[in-house]
């Protein structure tokens, strides 16, 4: 369990300073909207949605009612649906952890899952329960922080949120030069490109991803009818009778 903990605990350690420094900017904002440390702290345990929590500030400070925040969140953040069908199996065997993996499966929880390598002494399932654990913690504990310590911060911290952009172009990079098919991410950024252009930069996300996931899913069971023709192919081969040779000496 220590192995596996400490395992995740590197794994996760990428993620921290985003979260940190997004986590204290939506605390800094939610101070100055007039709302206390406690409300920080229970967005960041029950919401736990990234930079949405900051435009609910602007909504919030706006006097958008519940629904309609709760709405725009739901469309904002759907595109963590299409994350899940990648994990569905795999999270299904976690047991009572199941729940909460499903909503705690964040953008940068699955950009570590999709790329880790797992060491052999360690317990695939606690790790990856262990990783969405302490970000979630980190999380949590920077919106607290920012609430309450936030006004001490004597910079500027506008445009902060880009750290998450950033570490997503880094983690990208990273997956495109270990991964040995580039399909998936070529997939995406044409899938991207055409709704973007069709449909506008504030409506794109949403069938961007429902068009690149059923491209790769019918790749991907084509892919295991040819492998799985070409293995009844080698078993037949295997299994045909050889014909007895006799030699003259």
């Amino acid at each position: 369990m220590m192995k596996s903990f400490v395992f995740a605990f590197k794994q996760a350690i990428p993620v921290f300073f985003p979260y940190l420094f997004i986590g204290i900017a939506f605390g800094v904002l939610m101070d100055e909207a007039g709302y206390s440390a406690g409300w920080s702290l229970l967005s960041g345990v029950f919401i736990y949605a990234g930079s949405m929590q900051i435009v609910m500030v602007s909504l919030l400070t706006a006097g958008a009612s519940l629904g309609t925040i709760a709405l725009m969140t739901f469309f904002v953040n759907a595109r963590h649906i299409f994350y899940g069908i990648a994990f569905i199996d795999q999270f299904r065997k976690m047991g009572r952890e199941y729940p909460y993996m499903i909503v705690t499966l964040t953008d940068e929880v699955y950009s570590i899952l999709c790329s880790i390598d797992y060491s052999e002494d360690v317990d695939v399932r606690k790790t990856d329960f262990y990783i969405t654990l302490i970000l979630h913690l980190v999380w949590i504990l920077s919106c607290l922080a920012g609430a309450l310590f936030g006004q001490l911060i004597p910079y500027n911290l506008a445009g902060i949120e880009f750290s998450a952009t950033a570490f997503f172009i880094t983690v990208c990079m990273n997956q495109w030069q270990s991964l040995d098919s580039h399909l998936p991410a070529i997939t995406g950024l044409i899938s991207a490109l055409v709704f973007y252009f069709i449909l506008g930069p504030s409506q794109f996300i949403l069938p961007a991803l429902a068009v690149s996931v059923l491209v790769l899913i019918i790749m991907k069971s084509r892919s295991k009818s040819q492998k799985k023709q070409l293995g009844l192919e080698v078993e037949a081969s295997l299994t045909e009778p050889v014909e007895e040779i006799s030699y003259e000496c």
